[in-house]
């Protein structure tokens, strides 16, 4: 399963919101084993970007634990306070596993 979350950040915050979602995403690559990304609209509108966390490939067998551990992560790391608005998670899967 891949996930794709995605939120708005204000821009005068980037550099921060950056610096703390590349450290949580290191950590759960670690502990999942399991390629991340972090990508950013390239326009800004009424002085927000829209950016996306990508986790591909998760586990079947893990997916329960990664979403839970990246829930905790989200909160140690105070994502929250920094984001305008929820952060909107969307779930694929490769389509050579939907026989």
């Amino acid at each position: 399963m891949d996930l794709y979350i995605y939120y708005r950040v204000p821009a005068a915050d980037a550099a921060l919101v950056q610096a703390k979602v590349k450290q949580m995403q290191a950590s759960l690559a670690d502990q999942y084993g399991i390629s991340t990304a972090l990508k950013r609209r390239p326009v800004e509108q009424d002085g927000m970007h829209t950016w996306m966390e990508v986790y591909l490939a998760v586990a079947d067998d893990t997916a329960e634990d990664f979403t839970a551990a990246l829930e905790l992560a989200v909160a140690a790391n105070q994502l929250s306070s920094l984001i305008d608005g929820k952060r909107h998670t969307e779930q694929f899967l490769d389509l050579s596993l939907c026989v």
